[in-house]
C-alpha cells in the first residue's frame, strides 16, 4: 500500500477548511484511506539519523496517508483533494477533455523498429499553458516517482519522461541504439556522457542504480530525440538536461515508454488528468500522435469515459443494505463515479472517468458504494446460510503430532521456508539439478535463493546456532516443503513433512528409530509390508554409508532415517554425530 506525504497546511488550503488531526483521520477512514502518521521532515530525519542531522530541517507538519495500491488518482495532493472535495459534495467531478493543438500540427512521436528489442511501446501528450509554483512542481515530480514505484513496477513496465516543450521541437523519434553511439548531457550534469559512461556513473547513485539492470545487458538502449537530434531521455534511466522542466515552464511534453502499453496509457491518463487542473483551460489536455513502425497511428491520451449499468438489487444485496436507487446513485457520484437512475429505478447507469483505472468489474463499483455508505453504517445480520467450520485435516494431524513430539522430549523449531542453494544441495551432498527446487527469480540475498525441498537443513542450522546449549539437542519441525510438479497448474506443490534430529556425543540412532515407532503407533500402523510400515536399507549421500534406511508405509515410500554423514555435519559447522528422520505425513490423512 503506497504512502503519500502531504503538507498539512497546503492540504487544508486546497480543501478550503481546517481539521484537527482526529477529524482528518476520521475523514480519511470514511473515504477508504488511513492517516498513518502526523510528522515533519525534522522528526523523520531525527528518528532515522539522529538529532544532530536534523538541524535546519523543515518543521512543516506532514500527513502521511496510506492509499490503496490501485488508486493511482490519489497518489498526489491534487488527486487527493479533488477526491475528498467530490466525496464531501463540495464540488462536482470535473470533465476531462482531449483537444487538438490551437495552431499547427499535432505533436508526433515516431517509434522505430529497433525499440522492439527493449521497450516497444510509447504514449505521449502535451499540457499546454500550465502554471507551476514550487509546491505544484514538487507534487508533479512526486507523482511521477510514486507511479514509478507502483504501477510502473520500478520502471520495468513503464518509464515516464517530462520535458519543456519550448526547448525542443517535434516530430520526436523514439529509437534504440548501441550504447557506444549514444552521447548526451543528462539531467543535472555539467558535461556530456556516453551511455556506457552513464551506466558507470549511476552505478553508485543511491536512486538511479536500482534501474540500471533493466537495460544494461541489452544490445541497444532506448533513446528519444527531437527533430534537431537533441536527446530528450534515455528511458528508463535518465532525462536529458536540455529539456528539463523548471518553474517557468509553460508547455510540458510527456512521454511514457513501456513494455506494457495498457499500463502506459493508465500512467499517462493519470498524470495529465491530475495536472491539467493548472492549465490555462483547466482539465483540457492536448493530444499527441504516436506512429508505430508498421505505420499504425494512435492518438493519446485516450482519457476515455465508459459506462456500466448495474441493477439496484445487485448493489444492495452485495453490500447488505436497502437503499433507494436515487440514494445509491448519489453514493456512487460521491466516489467520482457520476451515476443516474434509469428504467424507472430498476437500473443505475455509472460513468467511469479516466482517473478510475481501478474500476474493472461490477464488484469494484459495489465496493465504492459500500465505502460511500460507510462500513460502520452497515447493520450486522445473521447469515442466512448456516455452516459449521471444521479444522483442515492436514493441520489437525500436524497439531496432534506436534503435541506428542513435544511430549517425547523433542523441542519444536520453526525455520525459514526459503534458503540458499547450498543448504539443500552442496551441504547435504546432493546435486542441485535433482532436488526439484523452486528457484526465486531475483533473490535479494544469497540466503533466500530457493524454496526449501527438505526440513533437514533448517534444523541443522538451528542446532549450529545453539551449539552451546546442554546436550543432547532434540529438535523437530512439522512444516511444508515446496517441490516442482509439472502436473500442477502453478508448476509446484507443497508437501507437509515431519523432520526430527538427535545431536549428542553418540549418534543416537536408537532414539530416532524409537521416535519413528512411536509416530507409527500414534497413526495406528503396525509393522508389516502390506498394510503397515517397514524399513529397508538404502544408500543416500546425506547419510553415513550403511547407516541409512528408507521408510515405507501403506505401500509407498514416505521418507528416510539414519546417521548423518560426517561431511554433512562438518559443512553445517557441527562437531558431533547426529541422527535424523524426515517423512511425508500427507499419506496418513
Amino acid at each position: 500500500m503506497p504512502t503519500i506525504s502531504v503538507k498539512r497546511d497546503l492540504l487544508f488550503q486546497a480543501l478550503g477548511r481546517t481539521y484537527t488531526d482526529e477529524e482528518f483521520d476520521e475523514l480519511c477512514f470514511e473515504f477508504g484511506l488511513e492517516l498513518d502518521e502526523v510528522t515533519s521532515e525534522k522528526d523523520i530525519i531525527s528518528r532515522e539519523q539522529g538529532d544532530g542531522k536534523a538541524d535546519g530541517a523543515s518543521e512543516v507538519v506532514l500527513y502521511k496517508i496510506d492509499v490503496p495500491a490501485n488508486r493511482y488518482d490519489l497518489l498526489c495532493l491534487e488527486g487527493l483533494t479533488r477526491g475528498l472535495q467530490v466525496f464531501k459534495n463540495r464540488i462536482e467531478a470535473p470533465r476531462y477533455t482531449r483537444v487538438g493543438p490551437l495552431n499547427g500540427d499535432m505533436e508526433k512521436l515516431v517509434i522505430t523498429e529497433e525499440t522492439a528489442q527493449v521497450r516497444p511501446h510509447a504514449v505521449a501528450a502535451v499540457l499546454r499553458n500550465i502554471t507551476f509554483t514550487k509546491d505544484r512542481y514538487d507534487s508533479f515530480i512526486e507523482l511521477q516517482e510514486k507511479l514509478h514505484q507502483n504501477i510502473c513496477r520500478r520502471r520495468a513496465l513503464v518509464a515516464i519522461g517530462t520535458h519543456d516543450l519550448d526547448t525542443i521541437s517535434g516530430p520526436f523519434s523514439y529509437t534504440a541504439q548501441p550504447p557506444s553511439e549514444i552521447k548526451f548531457k543528462p539531467l543535472n550534469q555539467s558535461k556530456e556522457y556516453t551511455a556506457i559512461e552513464l551506466m558507470d556513473l549511476y552505478r553508485t547513485d543511491s536512486h538511479l542504480r536500482h534501474y540500471l539492470h533493466i537495460i544494461e545487458d541489452k544490445p541497444v538502449y532506448p533513446i528519444i530525440y527531437d527533430s534537431n537530434g537533441i536527446v530528450l531521455s534515455m528511458p528508463p534511466i535518465i532525462n536529458g538536461d536540455h529539456s528539463k522542466i523548471t518553474l517557468n515552464t509553460r508547455n510540458v511534453f510527456i512521454e511514457c515508454t513501456a513494455t506494457d502499453r495498457t499500463k502506459a496509457k493508465i500512467v499517462l491518463d493519470t498524470i495529465v488528468t491530475m495536472f491539467s487542473e493548472y492549465c490555462e483551460k483547466p482539465f483540457t489536455v492536448e493530444a499527441a500522435q504516436v506512429i508505430y513502425p508498421n505505420e499504425d497511428m494512435y492518438t493519446y491520451p485516450e482519457m476515455g469515459y465508459r459506462k456500466e449499468i448495474l441493477s439496484t438489487d445487485f448493489i444492495n444485496k452485495r453490500v447488505g443494505i436497502s437503499e433507494t436507487p436515487d440514494s445509491l446513485a448519489k453514493l456512487l457520484t460521491r466516489m467520482h463515479l457520476t451515476s443516474k437512475v434509469i428504467e424507472n429505478g430498476a437500473q443505475i447507469e455509472i460513468e467511469i472517468p479516466p482517473t478510475r483505472a481501478d474500476i474493472i468489474h461490477p464488484c469494484d463499483i459495489v465496493e465504492d458504494a459500500a465505502i460511500a455508505f460507510g462500513y460502520n453504517n452497515i447493520k450486522m445480520t445473521v447469515p442466512k446460510a448456516y455452516t459449521v467450520a471444521n479444522q483442515f485435516p492436514l493441520n489437525k494431524l500436524s497439531e496432534l503430532l506436534r503435541q506428542d513430539m513435544a511430549a517425547g522430549g523433542f523441542t519444536e523449531a520453526l525455520t525459514f521456508a526459503l534458503c540458499s542453494q547450498d543448504d539443500i544441495a552442496d551441504k547435504l551432498s546432493k546435486d542441485l539439478a535433482k532436488t526439484r527446487a523452486v528457484h526465486i527469480a531475483n533473490p535479494k540475498t544469497a540466503e533466500f535463493q530457493v524454496a526449501r525441498t527438505t526440513l533437514l537443513s533448517g534444523l541443522l542450522k538451528t542446532i549450529a546456532a545453539n551449539r552451546k546449549m546442554p546436550l543432547p539437542l532434540k529438535l523437530f519441525e512439522i512444516s511444508d516443503v515446496v517441490l516442482k510438479d509439472p502436473s500442477k497448474d502453478v508448476g509446484a506443490k507443497n508437501e507437509r513433512r515431519l523432520c526430527a534430529l538427535y545431536y549428542n556425543k553418540n549418534p543416537g540412532f536408537e532414539v530416532i528409530h524409537g521416535l519413528l515407532d512411536r509416530i507409527m503407533q500414534l497413526l495406528d500402523l503396525k509393522p508389516g509390508k502390506e498394510s503397515g510400515y517397514y524399513m529397508q536399507a538404502a544408500e543416500d549421500s546425506t547419510f553415513f554409508p550403511g547407516r541409512c534406511a528408507e521408510i515405507f508405509a501403506l505401500g509407498e515410500s514416505i521418507g528416510k532415517l539414519g546417521v548423518l554423514h560426517p561431511d554433512v555435519i562438518t559443512k553445517f559447522e557441527l562437531t558431533m554425530p547426529c541422527s535424523a528422520l524426515e517423512i511425508d505425513i500427507e499419506p496418513f490423512l
